[in-house]
């Protein structure tokens, strides 16, 4: 009798479970809803997004929030008591895998940096960039013994060193890999990839994920490397990194400051099929973006609880969340543009084109606001 009684709980169980599932992609008219998938990685500069989920209903009050299904695997997407979309969510390693998936017709949204998305486009993807996610977030760390501090001190090491240091970084189209190589080659340093070449000033090294970094620096494969927050804040905090530099601190004074990193990218057909879903999408994460940068402890504790980033690390980054599409931000998107296509890492229909005559192949600002 307790072996049927059991299965009968199970039959039970399963048959609830399914029937939660299948309420949930079902609108109130009993129509399907879209489903669609919707891509993040484990750093701060995700904030909203993660939030958002982890704060789950707690965010009725926005008008726009996210209904849980399945926890950190399937939320509905909620406009009031309306349900917009169901949303598999999915965890990316680095923009270069988000982008490679787009390609294949895997993501429908996605956040990721705005070089890779740009990347992403160059090839053929057909997708847009919908808003900014953040600005700022980005270091340069050295190992823990280190005292270099600033701008300066860095480039006096550089200068110094008998062979090239060597900088690491998780993806080859991240903004702080871009960031660096753009500020290192405007300063007049020569950057190479090349192991070979010996007379260069600096050797960039690709680490392949920000799980990496620290593995790389206690070895002595990098002699450096730089970074999305949490990672350098977390670093120092364990003793195993020291922070030289914010990558907004680089030269010229200023130019870095307020800089794009990450953004919200869609397909061009899931733009068009759902309009709804992916406005309130980007509403929710300006409120959610607005809310984090209110409540850095509470954000602390909710990343600490997702991602096991510890709550004071996430609490020390300079990171400004924000879906408003400034002047200062589109001027930082033309820098991306130009500094990829000097690097030469355009080969399709972004290669030699400028802001003004790339911006309707890139961007799909409707959704989102300018200041």
């Amino acid at each position: 009798m307790f072996f049927r009684a059991t299965r009968l709980i199970g039959f039970i169980g399963l048959f609830m479970t399914a029937a939660v599932f299948l309420a949930a992609t079902q609108s109130p008219a009993g129509d399907k809803l879209p489903e669609l998938n919707v891509g993040y990685i484990y750093t701060t500069h995700h904030s909203p997004f993660i939030v958002a989920m982890a704060k789950g209903e707690e965010f009725r009050d926005f008008g726009v929030y996210l209904r849980p299904v399945v926890d950190k695997m399937k939320y509905e997407l909620m406009d009031g008591d309306t349900p917009l979309a169901l949303l598999n969510i999915i965890v990316n390693k680095s923009g270069a895998e988000t982008t490679t998936m787009f390609a294949q017709g895997n993501m429908d949204m996605a956040l990721a940096s705005g070089p890779a998305i740009m990347a992403g486009i160059d090839q053929g993807t057909k997708m847009k960039i919908l808003c900014p996610t953040h600005v700022d977030g980005m270091s340069l760390v050295f190992p823990p013994q280190s005292t270099l501090s600033g701008w300066d001190q860095v480039a006096a090491h550089i200068k110094a060193a008998t062979q090239p240091v060597k900088i690491g970084y998780h993806s080859p189209t991240s903004a702080p890999r871009i960031v660096i190589e753009g500020a290192l080659k405007q300063a007049g340093f020569t950057v190479t990839q090349d192991a070979n070449q010996q007379d260069a000033d600096v050797l960039l090294v690709d680490l392949k994920d920000t799980a990496n970094f620290i593995p790389a620096l206690t070895s002595g494969q990098v002699d450096a490397w730089v970074g999305p927050a949490p990672h350098p804040e977390v670093s120092e905090m364990k003793k195993v990194g020291h922070i030289a530099l914010d990558l907004r601190d680089l030269p010229p004074a200023g130019a870095w400051h307020n800089f794009p990193c990450c953004v919200l990218a869609a397909r061009d057909e899931v733009i068009a099929a759902n309009p709804a879903a992916v406005g309130k999408t980007v509403e929710l994460l300006g409120k959610s973006a607005e809310w984090c940068n209110g409540h850095k402890a509470e954000e602390g504790k909710a990343m600490a609880a997702w991602t096991g980033s510890p709550a004071e690390a996430v609490e020390k980054s300079n990171i400004v969340f924000t879906t408003a599409a400034t002047e200062n931000w589109m001027k930082g998107q033309g820098t991306y543009l130009d500094m990829l296509n000097s690097m030469g890492k355009f080969r399709g229909q972004l290669k030699g084109k400028t802001l003004h005559e790339a911006q309707d192949v890139l961007f799909d600002l409707s959704y989102t606001t300018s200041k």
